[in-house]
């Protein structure tokens, strides 16, 4: 079995049974970028645009509301089906949903004007094929949306994180720093014209029941935080109960 194909399967294993967490989950269902999104988004009303790595459809849903059409895509069919039956009860019915690879997107060159994409791109194989991809369906002037964890950067606190999202989340491929974002949206000839970074506090219990963290895994995450330098300790807030802040970042580009 290939790497794409085993990421694929874990992907699926760890998202697919907890679908429904992801709709009711506070962490994904509010949050600033979600009402910048809508900001973003509000004057292209004709627009067609595709929810990349959808997840439970929080970003589709504020799309919706703003655009012409939304095609919410993701690797996971029950997300799939907890977005349509969303939709459906909010009563957006310009939102059609469709299955597949972020890596390799079913769409005509030319053929979207938006693509957005929130809390999905730490999961995937291949981020700058991905970005290719996007670049390759978006219309010329077509904008992309980002928004995703993000690691601070330094060493010491970049595998601090990576490490607690990897134990939390088995299919977790890597949270990306700004200056790596930069160079994949350049090398994939996206053109970036807003980059802003944000601080989200991840309650500790709820973050790891969401995915239902097997117990050995959350008390190595616990561990971990209990040993880490007062560095790691200060960056990340942690508090006495497993609490903490990550970076988020989002980003607005375009293709030329």
């Amino acid at each position: 079995m290939d790497n794409k194909n085993s990421h694929t399967q874990d992907v699926n294993h760890k998202f697919s049974p907890h679908a429904g967490n992801y709709l009711t989950s506070q962490v994904h269902a509010q949050g600033a970028d979600l009402r910048q999104l809508a900001s973003l988004l509000a004057p292209y009303p004709e627009a067609r645009v595709v929810d990349l790595g959808c997840g439970a459809g929080h970003a589709s849903f504020t799309a919706a509301s703003a655009v012409g059409s939304v095609i919410a895509y993701d690797l996971s069919q029950p997300m799939l089906e907890v977005v349509r039956q969303a939709a459906a009860e909010k009563g957006l019915h310009n939102i059609d949903v469709q299955q597949g690879y972020a890596e390799c997107l079913p769409f005509a060159d030319g053929s979207i004007d938006i693509v957005i994409s929130r809390y999905s791109a730490h999961h995937w194989h291949d981020v700058g094929q991905a970005l290719r991809e996007v670049r390759r369906v978006l219309k010329p002037g077509g904008k992309v949306i980002i928004m995703d964890t993000c690691s601070p950067g330094h060493p010491l606190l970049d595998v601090h994180l990576q490490t607690v999202e990897k134990l939390r989340d088995t299919s977790h491929v890597r949270s990306y720093a700004t200056g790596e974002w930069l160079q994949m949206f350049n090398e994939a000839g996206l053109r970036i014209s807003q980059l802003s970074t944000d601080r989200l506090t991840l309650e500790f219990s709820s973050w790891v029941a969401r995915l239902s963290t097997p117990e050995h895994f959350v008390l190595a995450i616990r561990q971990l935080q209990q040993v880490s330098s007062q560095e790691v300790v200060d960056y990340f807030a942690i508090q006495p109960d497993g609490t903490f802040q990550t970076d988020i970042v989002l980003i607005e580009g375009s293709r030329s």
